[in-house]
């Protein structure tokens, strides 16, 4: 747990008796149940797999099968990152993670002069129906579960999936994987958005419809808690923000007169696992209960399925120090061990070189190999919620929860997760809490090995991947020739049909974003003609 410490006790060695976790939450000396200071917990938890899923989401978690282990991982063109998913299927994993770069994320084709910089750069670039072939070129879609963290043209690149399939000869029906889709989130911490939140909603649920009609094997939101923690949330606040962003986007998609039980069983979830490892164990608890009691309660929600907090987890990347960056394997490893003992259903580990440049192929093993040896020599994965009834997780568990809730609350005060945003309150809530850490850990209080203490003389650092600058030029003209070479009509008669659907309110705009996408018109032209509709959303200035 953390150690409040100043900086002369910590020059010394010496550790000041305050303990507390990261989200403030005091901790005793001693949980000795026979200590009358410390609370009994003697209520019954129940059973993996049983209401409110305290202790996991199935019975058997891991006897019956592992988490899917991803590795995150796009960059340059489609043909490379297709070679670097071909190389991890190699060496293990069970399914793809993909990473777009920042232009393809708000609806920008690589040769807008908008781009210009970063085609490539921190995932593959993907403009077209031509782009996603070759991202997928020889990869069975039918056999493996990808994961696409892509949410302001989530729709779109769905659609791209979902037309790639089709031309390998596999129905939608057959696929299985996760859309982010999670647009409230970067209005909060990320800043990925394109439209207004109103129409962007209205994208979010319009796939679930879509999804829950058409492709009901697919996760169509992956609400994420990841985001908010990288922005310097604690514990706390990333559950409570982000069960309160879950809780919009099923109250938009009601309003939008779906039913609860049709389209909540396919609601996932996507959390941080940060260095406190007994706190984050007890944080995945936490939201799995509250957010059962939230669906049930609040939602009328009576298919299990849809009281069940399904999660993929990503290990800190904001925890990863470019000081000494090998250490960062030992804080991957215990993220990555939390993660596990908290019951995700799908674990990406962070390379030890992502404080630097993008990973290495030998990187990324070694981060594939570090689930593997929990999977496999740990034995964590052998019994069944293995840390249930610790005096300690147990406490931390109440007390997420209990603190999670005031925020909800406080919240539905507000009027909700849209006005609570509109407001700057979530954003001026994680702005201090990223301040009170920072400021902590520049005078010493808070120790971060490598970089305030326990430096090193010399450091000999790592090998690089480096990024080829010719990618985006060779992008640019990609896009430019399938310009020259489609049917031109055929695109402007399938952008003019969606334009038409996004004026009106009442279509499900998804058919025809997939006619467009068929037609090879690309990911910014789409984007446009959205624009064109809804404008664009310009962030409040909070201080």
């Amino acid at each position: 747990m953390t150690t409040k410490t100043d900086a002369k006790s910590a020059a010394r060695g010496e550790r000041r008796e305050r303990f507390e976790t990261s989200s403030g939450i005091s901790l005793p000396n001693d949980f000795n149940p026979s200590n009358t200071e410390t609370p009994v917990y003697e209520r019954d938890l129940g059973a993996p797999g049983d209401f409110p899923y305290t202790r996991g989401v199935r019975r058997s978690m891991y006897r019956g099968r592992f988490w899917t282990m991803r590795q995150y991982a796009g960059y340059a063109t489609a043909e490379e990152s297709n070679a670097r998913y071909k190389y991890l299927l190699g060496e293990g994993t069970t399914g793809l993670s993909v990473a777009f770069d920042l232009p393809t994320q708000i609806g920008l084709d690589s040769d807008d002069p908008l781009a210009s910089g970063e085609v490539g750069k921190v995932g593959v670039a993907i403009s077209s129906l031509e782009d996603m072939e070759r991202l997928f070129e020889g990869i069975p879609l039918e056999r493996v579960s990808t994961s696409m963290t892509i949410n302001a043209t989530a729709s779109t690149l769905l659609c791209l999936y979902i037309a790639v399939a089709r031309r390998q000869g596999v129905a939608p029906e057959r696929l299985q994987g996760t859309i982010q889709n999670d647009i409230l989130k970067e209005y909060i911490a990320r800043g990925t958005y394109i439209y207004p939140p109103a129409p962007s909603l209205r994208l979010v649920t319009d796939t679930f419809a879509f999804c829950a009609g058409h492709v009901p094997n697919w996760n169509t939101i992956s609400i994420s808690g990841y985001h908010i923690r990288e922005a310097g949330s604690t514990a706390v606040q990333e559950v409570a923000f982000t069960l309160a962003d879950g809780a919009a986007y099923v109250e938009a998609a009601v309003a939008a007169g779906l039913k609860v039980d049709e389209f909540a069983p396919r609601l996932s979830f996507f959390f941080n696992a940060h260095n406190n490892l007994l706190e984050e164990v007890a944080k995945y608890r936490a939201a799995r209960r509250l957010w059962a009691r939230l669906m049930r309660e609040r939602f009328g929600a009576r298919d299990p399925r849809s009281l069940m907090l399904r999660f993929h987890t990503q290990t800190a990347g904001s925890s990863l120090q470019a000081q000494q960056p090998e250490v960062n394997v030992v804080r991957t490893t215990l993220q990555a061990l939390a993660a596990v003992l908290g019951g995700t259903q799908s674990l990406h580990t962070n390379s030890m070189d992502e404080a630097l440049a993008l990973p290495t192929e030998q990187s990324a093993r070694l981060a594939l190999r570090t689930q593997q040896v929990i999977a496999h020599e740990s034995g964590v994965a052998d019994i069944v919620d293995p840390l249930a009834g610790s005096y300690a997780v147990e406490h931390l568990t109440d007390e997420i929860e209990r603190l999670a809730s005031d925020y909800i609350d406080k919240i539905d005060a507000m009027g909700g997760m849209l006005r609570a945003i509109e407001t700057g309150y979530v954003q001026r809530e994680i702005q201090e809490a990223a301040y009170v850490y920072q400021r902590a850990v520049e005078t010493d209080e808070t120790v971060v090995v490598g970089v305030n203490r326990f430096r090193a003389e010399e450091d000999a650092g790592v090998p690089l991947h480096r990024t080829d600058p010719a990618v985006e030029q060779s992008q640019i003209e990609r896009v430019r020739s399938l310009r020259q070479r489609r049917d031109a009509e055929r695109v402007e008669v399938a952008l003019t049909l969606l334009e038409d659907a996004a004026r009106g309110t009442t279509e499900n705009l998804l058919p025809r974003i997939l006619q467009c996408v068929e037609s090879y018109a690309t990911v910014g032209e789409i984007s446009h003609r959205l624009r064109r509709v809804w404008g664009e959303y310009r962030e409040a200035v909070t201080v």
